[in-house]
Parts: C-alpha cells; structure tokens; sequence
C-alpha cells in the first residue's frame, strides 16, 4: 500500500494453495477515523463507511453459507 492511501474498508475473496476458499471483510474502527479525517472529511468517511459496511457483512455472511453448504456436497 502506498502512504498516500489508507484502506478503510475491504472484502475480499481469497482461494489458498490447499483450493480452501473464505471471504475477508475488514474496516478501519470508526472512533479511529477521527485521527485522520476532520470537519467535513470526517462526516463524508463515517458515512462512507457507515453505508457500506452493513452491506460487505450482509455479502460476507451469504458467500460463507453458501461456501459452507458447497463443502458438504
């Protein structure tokens, strides 16, 4: 990552060497935003943020049972 970027949120589906496959979902912590952001800036990333993330869980949730029930046939 370069230093002129921050991650602050992330899904991710991963496949390993073994063919195992998982899904990864990480966010900054939003009391952390204020470290970085102000005024204005910081509104627009809690937002961002507070608006996406519900929905990557709902994903990450429906791929791990979906993953989940393919293992079993």
């Amino acid at each position: 990552m370069k230093y002129n970027e921050a991650n602050l949120i992330s899904f991710k589906v991963i496949i390993d060497s073994s063919g195992t496959i998982i899904t990864e979902l990480s966010s900054v912590p939003e009391n952390h935003l204020s470290r970085v952001f102000k005024d204005n800036e910081l509104n627009i990333m809690k937002k961002l943020v507070g608006l996406a993330k519900p929905k990557l869980e709902e994903m990450h949730v429906y791929l791990e049972k979906e993953l989940k029930s393919l293992s079993h046939v």
